[in-house]
């Protein structure tokens, strides 16, 4: 979740506005405001905005604040989505994506794919979140020993993106934040995936404005440039989770993401090297390691036979979407398998963005078929 270089905007600028001729007529969600008032739960008007099936595969999930960075869960036979809440902060944009400054969390649920979307209301507000300073990035969510589980990236008082767990009874929150960040942990975009022997495992990392490449030589630097200029790219992170899932169990790792030749990409190869937005599910026994190759906009995904990897890249699973970030999640749902992103449909701009869904599909080899989401 970072601001593209000056060039690269102005590009997917030009993009946006070739292809989005009807979103100036739809309704505009909340902003700031609406981040300070919309504590009780509200059914998402999801049929405020004329479809538009001309350009976009899908339609905005939420339509009356943004929404981004959707991490979809199945509990108790309903989907529970967790994703980041946009505001026009009035921060200035900047390449660190500092105008990506959301301060709160609501959560989203659905008894079907296409049915009512309700609000639950503010789940976790900045304010109540002892460490932190600012920017409440993309989060995740986990179930286990009868607690609900909230991860969370955010800014600490030094202005260091760590993660942070929050605790809740109810998939809906509201959730109590730990009084400190996970030990050990950095960057942002923390994805927690639980095998089926019970094992949980938490995958993160970002770079660029996620500050991934400051800890590349096992401390923070500052002054680390956003990527390596040659060698080998950056490796997203994972750590196993303690049985309390409250922290991690042994050191952080890299994931390996290889070629078919079984090399590790190259910083130079943009269009294939991990940049944020990590996710894990298991299909048929396989393991599948997915995330954003964030300057070219690719959602990739990549196999493996464990959950720690190696994963051997195999293509891309959801093409560029409106908009500069791309996220997504990973959903089974009574039989189909669904994933979760966003694009800036309502907006039309780079940081204020719309949660969609889309049917996945599996071939029979078990590659994924590529989605197009936004319709040339």
């Amino acid at each position: 979740m970072v601001q593209p270089q000056p060039f690269r905007y102005l590009v997917m600028a030009a993009l946006s506005a070739a292809v989005l001729t009807s979103a100036c007529e739809q309704k505009r969600p909340l902003g700031t405001a609406d981040a300070e008032s919309a504590d009780s739960t509200a059914t998402a008007d999801t049929t405020a905005a004329a479809p538009d099936t001309a350009n976009y595969l899908s339609q905005p999930l939420v339509t009356d604040i943004y929404t981004a960075d959707p991490s979809a869960h199945v509990f108790n036979n309903k989907i529970y989505i967790y994703p980041s809440h946009d505001i026009e902060a009035g921060t200035p944009e900047n390449d660190n994506g500092d105008h990506f400054d959301m301060r709160d969390y609501h959560i989203f649920s659905m008894d079907s794919i296409g049915g009512k979307v309700t609000d639950h209301g503010v789940a976790l507000d900045i304010k109540n979140i002892p460490w932190a300073k600012r920017q409440l990035w993309a989060p995740d969510a986990a179930f286990k020993n009868g607690k609900y589980y909230l991860y969370f990236p955010v800014k600490d008082k030094q202005d260091v993106f760590r993660i942070g767990v929050a605790t809740s009874t109810s998939p809906t929150g509201p959730f109590k934040a730990e009084a400190k960040p996970i030990a050990g942990s950095y960057s942002i975009d923390p994805a927690v995936f639980t095998d089926t022997d019970g094992t949980s495992y938490m995958y993160f990392g970002g770079i660029w404005g996620g500050q991934l490449q400051r800890w590349a030589k096992g401390k923070y630097d500052s002054t680390a440039t956003p990527e390596p200029a040659t060698g080998n790219a950056l490796a997203p992170k994972m750590a196993k989770m303690r049985a309390d899932m409250l922290g991690f169990e042994g050191p952080v790792k890299d994931v390996q993401i290889l070629d078919e030749n079984g090399k590790p990409f190259q910083a130079t190869n943009h269009d294939k090297r991990f940049f944020e937005a990590a996710w894990m599910h298991k299909y048929n026994g396989k393991y599948y390691f997915s995330y954003s190759t964030g300057d070219t906009h690719n959602i990739a995904y990549a196999i493996g036979d464990s959950p720690t990897g190696p994963f051997t890249y195999k293509g891309v699973l959801l093409n560029p979407v409106q908009g500069w970030t791309n996220h997504h999640s990973i959903v089974e749902f009574k039989g189909k398998w669904y994933l979760f992103y966003h694009d800036t449909q309502l907006s039309n701009q780079t940081h204020l963005r719309n949660i969609k869904v889309a049917e996945l599909t599996y071939q029979p080899d078990g590659t994924i078929k590529t989605i197009t989401a936004l319709k040339k």
